[in-house]
């Protein structure tokens, strides 16, 4: 195996949370938190560790649909793993924006936000995402979808089979 090769990591850790929104987000209410976005994604694009984000031609996701529900927002992103997007996490603006969360989304009862490993390269979509939380709603923590506070090793990230009940919507 060469340097290179043993350097290259054979899976990235991709991460969602999804946020339901108090007001429109064009209201008076959000313009602190739009105005942050760019600064933010900009912050997360340059740490260490950083891998990838989804992203439309705005520049951020928040036009992107999730669960087929208006007022939830999504932010999927690649990171090299939990200790990378942890320090970015809670660090500089993105730590201010956490620390506001409560003046602009709704606290709900669901998970809203999860963890998995998946190969290097491959870039999840929303669906897959959508997958992860529900898996992760309806079992726990486990390989297939996780917590930065209940987190799996890579190795054996296979997707797993399950049945979805169907009450697991984003309930406020």
């Amino acid at each position: 195996m060469t340097d290179a090769a043993a350097a290259s990591p054979a899976f990235e850790l991709a991460q969602v949370n999804i946020s339901r929104l108090k007001f429109p987000l064009d209201s008076p209410q959000l313009k602190d938190f739009v105005d942050a976005l760019d600064p933010v994604n900009a912050d997360a694009e340059a740490a260490d560790g950083y891998v990838w984000r989804l992203q439309s031609e705005e520049g951020n996701a928040t036009a992107v649909p999730v669960f087929g529900d208006d007022w939830l927002i999504v932010n999927l992103t690649m990171w090299r793993d939990a200790n990378a997007l942890t320090a970015y996490m809670y660090q500089g603006r993105h730590r201010e924006m956490l620390a506001r969360r409560r003046e602009w989304f709704d606290r709900v009862q669901e998970a809203m936000t999860a963890l998995w490993w998946v190969p290097a390269g491959h870039r999840p979509t929303v669906a897959e995402a959508e997958a992860r939380l529900l898996h992760l709603r309806a079992h726990g923590p486990t390989p297939y979808a996780f917590t930065l506070r209940t987190s799996f090793p890579a190795q054996g990230a296979e997707p797993v089979a399950f049945e979805v009940p169907e009450d697991l919507g984003c309930s406020v």
